[in-house]
């Protein structure tokens, strides 16, 4: 173990030591450093030890070295060797072992410990990329699923876009590439000669259709014209986050051309209401749906539609857009039409996008202490089974109903899986489990055999109040009370959340009282008749940003809480993601 110090304007004290796979502990002191994806109980073991040593260090001082007792080394190969075969787990065991950091404590250390003892993600070799493990685009899938259903139900097909643009290209529309400069990446060389023209890796495909477009459409007969593409782009984001800001991300881009501006924004917002559907009905999360500011809106776009919903932090995250982009991009590229009277026309267009920044949304507002709470509807796990099983005499037995209880599972439709491993513990599993959020765990062993019942969990309720015995173990009764729970379980999360997020909106009526729902971390919404200056000074004063001017507004006189004149709508700021 080595206590040092950084120079780095400021003294630190950092912890570095390694874990029994050899992989580093991130370093508190240097924010530059990655945390590792590799190992529990890291955070657990540092504790200890800066509980037992400590070290004063300045930006001038060497390293010092402090060696460790040789009981303390050997309680902790100890304490490794049994994390590993899985012992002291489950039951009365040491829970706090596999622990991650609770949510109140450290909520960003929180949310990278889940997304990696989940198995959703790890770091990828380039600085802010992250490789999705098969865990974490099961989650992707299922939002794949329902949004492409939903988008081919209402007239779209899907394409594909190349990931190089021209830069001429991001160029021709002005406000697009003031918007999108900073976070471009270019390719300037190909086949080891320079490019005669840098090209762009795909940040979003509006200009790439809009090339398209321009030769695709000819008459009035060829609108409206509604295209989605399921791809890749990369922008150069700063400051990374798993799933929620990284270079590169997965999404869907929806792009379409009407005749008229009524269809297109009538487009832009019937797609806003997929996106809220899809999150209300699947991944239950409460959101509010509504029109960004126009210093929040898309770069290039008239208007922009927003879904926002709250995270267990309290700070929004922008969970889905489209956009009602007008005539812009078609003047930028000539996309023209006929009209019936034989006059050219430009055409109106929209664009929307959902990325994989929604499966962080589920996590950061559905996951506890525990690991992750999935709704059941997006579980790649719905129900887990775990034999109990001590005695090699019982093994048939209990395998027996286990199988029999799979198979009617399955036939129903549910996604359950068996878990009759024997190199882990059944504790060791219930926590694998909980982690992973499966919303139903049951424990079949001999003596439920016997009294044809079994031990059902239920993942968002942990504990023993999350317990229910006497489960019948007959097949069909047994599907019945699990699809039952099921739903409860999908209800109760939406419940739950929709509590949290209505107790922490603050209704202000003047600069100060939303300064002090800011500072409280809660979202503040008041009447707005501000200026695009005075929402920028607010943003600087306060960090807040206008996250929503909703659809659903008062019927009654309004006076702006921070310019005391008249106002027409009500507004959401808060801090976010």
């Amino acid at each position: 173990m080595y206590l040092s110090s950084h120079g780095m304007g400021r003294a630190f004290t950092s912890v570095r030591m390694s874990c029994g796979y050899d992989l580093p502990v991130r370093c508190f002191g240097a924010t530059s450093w990655q945390p590792c994806f590799g190992l529990r109980g890291h955070r657990l073991r540092q504790q200890k030890v800066r509980g037992q040593y400590t070290a004063t260090a300045s930006a001038d001082q060497q390293t010092a070295t402090t060696e460790v007792p040789k009981s303390n080394k050997q309680q902790q190969q100890k304490k490794q060797s049994r994390q590993k075969n899985g012992q002291n787990a489950g039951g009365k065991d040491k829970k706090s072992e596999l622990a991650v950091t609770p949510k109140s404590e450290d909520f960003a250390r929180w949310y990278i410990d889940v997304v990696r003892e989940a198995q959703l993600a790890s770091n990828g070799p380039v600085s802010g990329t992250m490789v999705i493990r098969p865990y974490g685009y099961a989650l992707w899938e299922f939002l794949q699923q329902y949004l492409d259903r939903r988008f081919k139900e209402t007239g779209h097909e899907n394409a594909y876009f190349p990931t190089l643009i021209p830069l001429s290209f991001i160029q021709k529309e002005a406000s697009h590439v003031e918007g999108f400069a900073p976070e471009l990446a270019l390719v300037t060389k190909g086949g080891g000669k320079d490019l005669d023209e840098p090209l762009v890796v795909r940040p979003t495909s509006e200009t790439m259709v809009n090339h398209m477009f321009a030769q695709w459409i000819q008459g009035h007969r060829d609108l409206p014209l509604k295209v989605n593409q399921w791809a890749n782009v990369h922008r150069w984001e700063m400051r990374t986050k798993p799933f929620i800001r990284t270079l590169e991300f997965l999404w869907q881009e929806g792009h379409t051309a009407h005749a008229t501006a009524e269809e297109a924004e009538q487009e832009a917002r019937d797609m806003i209401g997929i996106y809220a559907e899809f999150a209300r009905s699947v991944a239950a999360m409460p959101v509010l749906v509504g029109r960004k500011s126009r210093m929040e809106s898309f770069a290039g776009a008239d208007c922009t539609y927003t879904i926002e919903a709250m995270m267990g932090d309290r700070r929004a995250l922008q969970a889905g857009t489209t956009h009602y982009l007008g005539t812009n991009f078609a003047k930028a590229f000539g996309t023209q039409f006929l009209d019936e009277t034989g006059a050219r026309q430009h055409v109106h267009q929209t664009s929307f996008g959902m990325s994989t920044r929604m499966i962080g949304g589920i996590i950061m507002m559905h996951g506890d202490d525990l690991g992750l709470r999935l709704p059941p509807k997006m579980a790649p796990i719905q129900v887990v089974i775990v034999p109990i099983v001590k005695k090699e005499a019982d093994t048939q037995d209990v395998m027996q109903a286990v199988d029999a209880l799979h198979a009617a599972a399955q036939q129903a439709g549910l996604r359950c899986k068996v878990d009759a491993s024997t190199e882990k513990t059944p504790g060791w599993k219930f926590n694998h489990y909980e982690m992973k959020g499966v919303p139903v765990r049951v424990e079949v062993g001999p003596r439920d055999v016997q009294q044809g019942s079994c031990v059902v969990s239920r993942r968002d309720q942990p504990g023993k109040q999350g317990k229910q015995f006497g489960v019948p173990l007959e097949p069909q009764p047994f599907v019945s009370h699990v699809q039952g729970l099921l739903q409860d379980i999908q209800d109760s999360l939406y419940a739950d959340a929709q509590a949290f997020t209505d107790s922490n909106i603050v209704d202000v009526s003047s600069y100060e009282e939303l300064q002090a729902a800011v500072a409280e971390r809660k979202w503040a919404r008041g009447a707005w008749a501000g200026s695009d200056e005075d929402e920028a000074k607010m943003k600087e004063e306060t960090g807040a940003t206008l996250r929503c001017i909703p659809f659903d507004q008062p019927q009654s006189d309004l006076t702006c809480f921070f310019t005391g004149s008249k106002a027409s709508e009500v507004v959401i700021f808060a801090k976010a993601h």
